[in-house]
């Protein structure tokens, strides 16, 4: 195992390519031909998981069972990040250096760009010969399934995920006892505490405005004043987006007003996801709104009581089936690539995944027996109950997480007002549309 760099030194300099030559560099077929790599010797993946991680220590396991069954194959893990894999798989991926097995994000503006693009492999045979297509159904495949435009929900498969996930809110129970803070369970009752923190000189909000923990607040604060069809129209382009609607104003209204009363701090604009992290790990902030995918560290690192719950009265949810596993098409070794997929599948290693947090798909929920992990998985089910999952707010066009975020940031550092900000996400969101529908 090591943790690999080498790749990302050649982006600046492939970043040059026009489009032009990008497209031309991507313009073969979707579908593998030729030698499917079966008698390759080395299965090189790709993922952004921590060992510590539910998701890390459910691939070490499958890792493990794959060098078991593949005795001739060495397995070379390289550990990318989030960021890395996000800014850059395009240009990577058009060459022939490439992973042959990758954990990549799901959604029209990310996988769903790669598929249309040519540069990922269309998994629907495997899918059907290895079951995937019935084991993963329902919302489940909405994230592995894209059109010859890149929009998730119908067309091939492009990618299997494994585990699903959602953004909810962790909250230091020490600190609310501590204070004589009670711990909130509505909207109002939240901001209560938010305020009664502030008062006694905390900042309540660990946040993060340079990565994607200060765009899904703002989404659960869509999403509380949305509705479904909102999420439709956002995600799916049934409709037109009214960016200066109720929702979207009312939400980044708020956010603003946070940011102004000083529940977040300001200079978390230039904080990434693991500053944030380490922040509530460490007991400087009472409350931390972000995924399950913290869950399995937060258990191995916290010194003090804590618990997860839901956004307080939302009945949507950032979140979905987790990220995927793709194989590229310039991938060397595409059958071993779709044996180490299938493992992650297994009982043994999504077990694995419910015992640590990771809310598995195919596992055997009644095994959990931790208390703090039964009670992740039952919130998953409640919103799964409710048919609460809305995806994430950077999902409908591509390069719209760099807007959310750098629109974000200039809320936190009081450079834009609301208006502003809506209009820039706009102008973004539906110049993306025209480009992913061909407008």
């Amino acid at each position: 195992m090591r943790i690999s760099t080498r790749r990302w030194a050649a982006v600046t300099a492939a970043a040059l390519l026009t489009p032009l030559a990008l497209a031309a560099c991507s313009s073969g077929g979707s579908d593998s031909s030729g030698d499917d790599g079966a008698d390759a010797k080395t299965l090189t993946i790709w993922h952004y998981e921590n060992d510590e991680s539910a998701m890390g220590q459910a691939w070490n396991k499958a890792i493990e069972i794959f060098k078991d069954e593949h005795p001739g194959v060495t397995v070379d893990l390289e550990h990318q990040t989030f960021e890395q894999i996000q800014k850059n798989a395009k240009i990577v991926l058009t060459g022939d250096d490439v992973p042959d097995v990758m954990e990549y994000n799901k959604g029209n503006g990310t996988a769903g760009q790669l598929a249309s693009q040519g540069l990922l492999t269309s998994l629907t045979d495997v899918a059907k010969e290895k079951g995937w297509d019935t084991k993963l159904s329902g919302s489940l495949a909405t994230t592995a399934t894209y059109d010859e435009n890149g929009l998730m929900g119908s067309g091939d498969w492009y990618g299997v995920p494994n585990y699903g996930e959602f953004v909810g809110v962790y909250l230091n129970d020490d600190m609310f006892a501590a204070n004589g803070i009670e711990v909130p369970t509505t909207f109002d009752g939240f901001e209560q505490a938010l305020a009664a923190f502030k008062a006694k000189g905390i900042t309540p909000l660990a946040e993060a405005g340079a990565e994607y923990p200060l765009g899904q607040l703002w989404y659960e604060l869509v999403l509380h004043y949305g509705d479904r069809t909102l999420v439709d129209d956002y995600q799916l382009f049934k409709n037109d987006v009214d960016w200066h609607g109720d929702a979207m104003t009312k939400a980044t209204e708020k956010l603003d007003e946070w940011v102004k009363k000083g529940y977040i701090a300001s200079d978390s604009a230039g904080l990434k996801a693991e500053d944030m992290g380490v922040s509530f790990i460490d007991g400087t902030y009472p409350v931390m709104v972000s995924g399950s995918w913290w869950f399995g560290r937060l258990t191995s690192e916290i010194k003090f009581n804590w618990s997860q719950t839901l956004f307080p009265e939302n009945t949507l949810h950032p979140g979905s089936s987790g990220n995927i596993w793709v194989v590229p098409t310039n991938a060397k070794a595409k059958s071993l690539a779709e044996d180490f997929i299938d493992i992650t599948l297994r009982p043994e290693v999504q077990d694995v995944l419910g015992q640590a947090g990771g809310l598995p798909v195919a596992g055997d929920v009644s095994k959990i027996t931790d208390p703090k992990t039964a009670e992740l998985t039952k919130n998953f089910t409640d919103i799964l109950g409710d048919d609460g999952l809305a995806y994430y707010p950077d999902w409908p066009v591509a390069g719209f997480y760099d807007v959310i975020v750098s629109q974000l940031q200039s809320l936190v550092n009081q450079s834009k007002s609301p208006d502003e900000v809506l209009d820039g996400l706009q102008d973004a969101y539906e110049s993306g549309k025209k480009d992913l529908l061909g407008e």
